[in-house]
């Protein structure tokens, strides 16, 4: 499959990188609208693009980047206009109108083109319009990297078959994790293990997306809007979901003495997210200290309940750009 990958962070960089090993080329890479010149030549928002409809050189792309902050000389827009089989959507994630990553998708689309996402965005804030645009389309859209990194929550799911499985729920925020691992196995207060994780670079300096329990709560509304819409009869009578839908607590306020408390009663503290196909919750909870949700340190897991087959629980790598790149190259099999 020709691939067109816009936004070069870690997830997008690790796609081209990869591609050639899962049997696909790269003929088109554009930076994402917040990329910056990192040798200060030109200002912030400097982007830029590599295109050849003979192939892009994958290792010129990634030192380009590494040395220059762009991927290319190239007019970035020239990527969503290539000669391309897959679009993957690779840009930071935004809220609300989801956008510019929605309009790349749609674009892919109205081309009669596929797109692999790795972007929540558009998937968590506008299921709906993406399911429509897909009905006028010869495209599909495959959004695995979306939830849980390398962990194939959603393809599970859909094995399943959503009207066969009631919930799904996990850790599914590696900083939050690393974050109340910490705390339980040192005794450590909140501020203190933060502190620690940003110097490891495992939270980042504005950390609210993580601890605050956005990013699992997004995660949660995919994983709804996949319950839902997988399991009605006809789409119009699904329920969308959407960040607004979720109710959601972080682990700002969570004290170090209830991780003292929960030990000595063999418990711990997690932040999990559950999902049905009715609604979505984020909160702070106490699982069984050797229990199946008690992961260590940035690990993910997905438990997922079915009508028939019981419980499945299903853990690994919930981020970094080899893991989800891993989940966009595998949908990109699925479209094959």
């Amino acid at each position: 499959m020709r691939l067109a990958v816009i936004g070069a962070g870690a997830v997008g960089r690790s796609v081209v990188e990869l591609a050639s090993e899962y049997g696909h080329e790269i003929v088109a890479v554009a930076d994402s609208s917040t990329a910056t010149v990192a040798d200060g030549s030109g200002p912030d928002g400097t982007r830029g693009g590599a295109n050849s409809p003979a192939g892009v050189d994958p290792d010129a792309v990634v030192a380009r980047k590494a040395e220059r902050g762009i991927v290319g000389d190239d007019d970035p827009e020239d990527a969503l206009a290539a000669d391309y089989d897959v679009l993957v959507e690779a840009t930071p994630t935004t809220l609300g109108d989801a956008e510019p990553g929605f309009s790349h998708v749609t674009r892919a689309l109205e081309r009669d083109r596929h797109a692999v996402l790795a972007n929540k965005g558009p998937v968590a804030e506008r299921f709906g319009d993406l399911r429509a645009a897909v009905d006028d389309s010869d495209g599909e859209i495959r959004y695995e990297a979306t939830v849980g990194g390398a962990i194939p929550a959603v393809s599970t799911v859909e094995d399943i078959e959503p009207g066969h499985v009631t919930a799904v729920r996990g850790v599914l925020n590696g900083t939050a994790n690393f974050i109340l691992t910490r705390m339980a196995a040192e005794g450590l207060d909140y501020d203190h293990v933060l502190a620690e994780a940003q110097d490891l670079g495992v939270a980042e300096a504005d950390p609210s997306f993580d601890v605050d329990g956005t990013d699992a709560a997004l995660k949660c509304v995919i994983l709804a809007n996949v319950l839902s819409f997988g399991a009605a009869d006809d789409p119009a009578d699904a329920r969308e979901f959407t960040l607004d839908d979720a109710d959601v607590s972080g682990i700002r306020d969570v004290p170090g003495s209830a991780l003292r408390l929960a030990a000595e009663d063999g418990r711990t503290v997690r932040l999990i997210g559950e999902a049905t196909g009715e609604t979505v919750r984020v909160a702070p909870r106490l699982v069984p200290e050797n229990g199946t949700l008690a992961v260590s340190g940035t690990q993910n897991i997905v438990q997922i309940e079915t009508s028939h087959a019981g419980r499945l629980n299903i853990s690994g790598r919930g981020a970094g750009g080899p893991e989800t790149a891993s989940a966009v190259l595998g949908d990109v099999g699925r479209l094959e």
